[in-house]
């Protein structure tokens, strides 16, 4: 497997192996066994004046849906210039040209992004689990934009199939 499929993977692994790292929250011995479990049945109330909220929530969907797409569009877009010849810059040319282990690699990067934001809100930093997703939609638009603006490598006398 070549460093540039396997580094991923890697990143993908530790961060869906996250929740294991936070232990259990214990209680307080001076709670009565009814109240323990009267505690442990209710829905915990979220503290909405220090940015708490739930993972999954409609902003989350949001903008891990913009990762997944500005994934994709990268993903056309390095194709594309491929096509014209270009060089891929960050992966090997070979990454790219299987199509299949691309894609993959493309997913990858989403599961990454999300399992990092998911670390973020798990340690209450929910301002850096909404930034993770906005700088990765960003950054991941700009290198596809950027690959549709490139000229075509093709030398100008070739014949073209």
């Amino acid at each position: 497997m070549s460093k540039s499929v396997l580094f991923p993977a890697v990143l993908l692994f530790l961060a869906c192996g996250a929740n294991s790292l936070h232990g259990q929250q214990s209680l307080s011995p001076a709670l009565t066994d009814t109240t323990a479990q009267s505690v442990s049945k209710s829905t915990p109330k979220l503290d909405l004046r220090s940015g708490e909220h739930r993972f999954w929530d409609r902003e989350n969907d949001l903008l891990f849906t913009g990762v997944a797409a500005s994934r994709t569009f990268d993903y056309f877009s390095t194709l594309n210039m491929r096509r014209r010849g270009r060089q891929e810059i960050f992966l090997t040319n070979d990454a790219v040209d299987n199509h299949a282990g691309f894609a993959l690699i493309e997913a990858g990067a989403t599961g990454v992004s999300i399992g990092a934001a998911y670390l973020f809100h798990r340690y209450n930093h929910h301002k850096l689990e909404r930034w993770t997703s906005i700088l990765h939609i960003g950054v991941a638009s700009g290198g596809a934009v950027r690959n549709y603006c490139l000229k075509t490598a093709h030398p100008a006398g070739a014949a073209q199939p």
